[in-house]
């Protein structure tokens, strides 16, 4: 068996890394590793969910680690850019124990939190600082810090960052790097601009692809549900009172926060995650639906790159995307790292000529059916009793807007079996661990199988407080597949 030692990584990373059950290399990592450790740059093309955080981290860190050069204030040895706030501070979680034994440290710079504490970091000095563009940017503008002393830049989810408008200023602090140092690029697609950036900046790449990111993962499953109008939303709320974390897909940001209240009313605890939410309040969501306080993260395509969070068995389209690349990035919030997972769209009578077209492009085949409440098909995709909360006895979500103060944390629901997850930010578990499998009503881990090959568990409510129909009405009112709605 082959051991990240073998191909160069240092004893003490290898050692760090098997202390968190981490042992063998995933395909990308393999792949890049001996190019990236020696200092050659490197192109590397893989989904979300393959691995290629510990890919460019472990590079990054050995040959700091190696060159021995003292960190100085404002100016950081090492610039990670990354798409979104989300996704840079998973990898500064990812990097910090590692680079804790090496004696290196680390910083994240974003926008939507204050720039004082990362200013005072700056001038502190730091090894490798996790960027977003447009904070770097103006820290660097208002002469903060410099990029002179970068020794190894790297950009991940590239095209992402070219999807969200940010190739002008990614190529502004590409330009204030040193042309010698050393560059990596990861990206799922190299389309949108991307090329562009690989042709500038790198310098005869090695390229390395290990998977196709317009592919879905063979550990993933697809389902349609063909449903009717009224029944969407107790079709929804009997899956996601299921043991195990969900995450639901929106269209707009009034459907995700709609959502979220109407399934909490309905017992379900459930917290948000879209633009309109500050970032104290997207912490306290990200941080309730990994340590399990709530069980169902409703959100918008803000989710849909970037966002791990170990055991994610079930992900729902409750709004079906237009563009299959989101139908696909949505999806891969479940199935990463190797384990399974099941992806759910329910479609109404409407939505069928669209859906066949978004998931033929999306080049899956998912198993399609016709559903009603109550149907034994919905236990078989989220085996376990169904548990439900009284509203009126659970704290309610972090809901804060934009500029507001977050109102009381997430209700916490009895009877789930979850295991441990990523924390939202700071924590230490890596990206490859597969955390607790998703319980059945047993209460004993399930197999790493898809769902739907598990065996067929009853759905009878533990407890009922209310009418779980109550959102219903507000719920199948939404929109249809490429319409638009106020409030995105």
């Amino acid at each position: 068996m082959t051991t990240f030692t073998d191909f160069g990584v240092p004893a003490v990373l290898s050692t760090a890394l098997a202390e968190l059950g981490i042992t063998t290399p995933f395909p990308i990592q393999a792949a890049t590793l001996p190019d990236s450790l020696a200092g050659k740059d490197v192109l590397g093309r893989g989904r979300t969910g393959s691995g290629k955080t510990y890919a460019f981290a472990l590079p990054v860190l050995a040959r700091l680690a190696a060159s021995k050069t003292p960190r100085r204030p404002g100016r950081p040895r090492a610039l990670i850019l990354a798409p979104t706030r989300e996704l840079a501070t998973q990898i500064d979680a990812t990097l910090a124990p590692l680079a804790a034994k090496l004696g290196l440290r680390t910083l994240t710079v974003f926008g939507g939190v204050g720039a004082n504490p990362q200013i005072k970091g700056l001038k502190a000095g730091v090894d490798v600082l996790v960027a977003c563009p447009g904070r770097l940017d103006d820290h660097l503008r208002n002469g903060h810090a410099s990029l002179d002393a970068v020794e190894i830049t790297v950009l991940d989810e590239a095209d992402h960052m070219a999807d969200l408008g940010f190739l002008p200023v990614v190529r502004r602090l590409m330009e204030q790097t040193p042309r010698e140092g050393q560059r990596m690029l990861f990206s799922a697609t190299l389309d949108n601009g991307v090329d562009v950036l690989v042709k500038r900046f790198l310098h005869k790449p090695v390229t390395h692809s290990v998977d196709s990111a317009t592919e879905a993962p063979v550990e993933m499953s697809h389902h349609v549900l063909h449903v009717r109008g009224d029944d969407r939303f107790p079709v929804l709320v009997d899956l996601l009172s299921a043991p195990g974390r969900s995450v639901v897909f929106t269209r707009t940001k009034r459907r995700a926060k709609v959502l979220t209240r109407q399934l909490v009313q309905a017992g379900v605890p459930a917290v948000e995650l879209h633009g309109n939410l500050a970032q104290n309040a997207r912490n306290r969501n990200m941080a309730a639906f990994s340590d399990g306080s709530a069980g169902t993260l409703v959100a918008t395509d803000i989710a849909a790159r970037g966002i791990h969070v170990d055991d994610v068995a079930l992900v729902i389209h409750a709004d079906p995307p237009v563009e299959h690349k989101a139908y696909l990035h949505r999806s891969g919030r479940t199935a990463r790292a190797g384990a399974a997972g099941t992806v759910i769209t329910l479609m109404t009578d409407d939505q069928q000529a669209e859906v066949r077209d978004l998931t033929r492009r999306a080049g899956v085949r998912p198993t399609t059916s016709r559903t009603r409440p109550g149907d034994p098909l919905l236990a078989e995709l989220a085996p376990g009793e169904r548990t439900f909360v009284t509203p009126s006895a659970a704290p309610a979500p972090v809901a804060a807007t934009a500029g507001g103060a977050p109102r009381a944390g997430a209700p916490r629901r009895g009877g789930r079996g979850r295991g441990p997850a990523r924390p939202a930010e700071g924590g230490a578990v890596p990206e490859q661990t597969g955390g607790a499998r998703r319980r059945g009503g047993s209460g004993q881990p399930r197999s790493n199988q898809p769902r739907s090959s598990q065996p067929r568990s009853g759905s009878t409510p533990v407890h009922s407080t209310q009418s779980r129909t109550s959102g219903a009405a507000a719920f199948s009112s939404g929109t249809r597949v490429g319409g638009r709605r106020a409030g995105r």
